[in-house]
């Protein structure tokens, strides 16, 4: 790929709690390339949405980065004060958060609320940065969008809200725009138009995406790179190729085989539930949900063992004396779909 402009490393986050330090981020190390769109998948309490939040420098009050670095085409984000922050945000890194309706400012006119970060970052004339906020709603797609520019958030529908939200990430095109369950709420149809705009988008201003979900089958038609969380570490990462084609740890089995498909009724569950993070567990986190989980599982963690130059995973399993274990044949059905779905993206 080009130029790498984000580098994560070693990232370590507790969360400060009545209960104890919560061990949220443990040791997360991921890059991005100009231009490239990279996934971050998991369950729910991971940790895709702090991991992301730090390089933000918005987490809450009680979370404390242990350590680590956030290099931003090589400076220390985590050492920038909160002041020097404000001047990233929005301009060079901006986000797109999963519900449209807590981004948006009720009170606002949405053309002000597109124009502000412009005024506020490129110290531009408000009605010069109204022109441009007129400019980019057409682009992300909303119609008459001259008369609709004076309208408030309410007046619009979720779709439409959402594709206001991405027209405020990426007004100023930011160098790299953070996008966290961008279509969750959203119905089926205006989930395949909001990621349609979002590639659109992308090759126009060339910025590169940082893509959270849960839903491996979106991470199909948007991915570059797919890096895959699991209590707080990320525990396999390859190419959406070497992902979908060929996964190594059970975990990425388990979310796999949980995609809904057009010729299966059937959701395989992952069984058990993420380990707890006041205690993490010493072996590989996990072991308990594993079926095929071995003695050396429960006690040291894995090391991430190289698949190819591009993919790693942390699994006993690619041990050279660990037992040889094909994927569930589910895992094999869904490699054609994936074909299929490949396909189509190149239509």
């Amino acid at each position: 790929m080009g130029e790498r402009i984000l580098d994560v490393k070693n990232l370590e986050i507790d969360f400060h709690t009545y209960a104890g330090e919560v061990k949220a981020i443990r040791n997360v190390s991921f890059h991005l390339d100009k231009g490239e769109t990279l996934a971050i998948v998991g369950e729910s309490g991971s940790g895709k949405s702090v991991t992301t939040k730090s390089l933000m420098g918005l987490l809450a009050n009680n979370a404390r980065v242990k350590g680590g670095e956030i290099l931003f085409h090589g400076t220390d984000l985590l050492k920038k004060t909160e002041k020097e922050m404000q001047s990233v945000r929005g301009k060079d890194i901006a986000m797109i958060f999963q519900d449209p309706m807590t981004s948006l400012d009720p009170t606002m006119k949405i053309g002000m609320q597109i124009a502000e970060p412009l005024i506020k970052h490129k110290h531009m004339e408000k009605k010069k940065a109204l022109a441009q906020a007129l400019e980019i709603l057409k682009l992300v797609g909303i119609k008459d969008a001259e008369k609709r520019i004076n309208d408030y958030p309410h007046q619009f529908s979720g779709g439409q809200r959402q594709r206001i939200v991405i027209a405020i990430a990426l007004v100023c095109y930011p160098e790299i725009l953070i996008a966290d369950e961008p279509t969750t709420a959203l119905d089926v149809t205006i989930q395949a138009q909001i990621l349609d705009l979002m590639k659109e988008l992308q090759a126009k201003i060339e910025t590169s995406i940082i893509f959270i979900t849960h839903d491996l089958g979106v991470v199909a038609g948007m991915a570059d790179r797919v890096a895959v969380m699991y209590a707080g570490q990320i525990i396999e990462y390859g190419t959406v190729d070497e992902i979908f084609y060929n996964p190594q740890h059970p975990y990425t089995w388990g979310l796999l085989n949980s995609m809904p498909t057009l010729d299966s009724t059937k959701l395989e569950a992952i069984p058990g539930t993420p380990p707890d993070l006041l205690d993490p567990p010493k072996g590989d986190a996990f072991a308990a949900r594993n079926p095929y989980a071995m003695k050396i599982d429960a006690e040291k963690q894995p090391p991430f063992f190289k698949v190819s130059e591009t993919h790693y995973a942390a699994t006993w399993l690619l041990h050279p004396d660990a037992p040889k274990i094909t994927p569930p044949d589910e895992i094999v059905r869904r490699r054609k779909l994936f074909a299929e779905m490949q396909a189509k993206k190149v239509d």
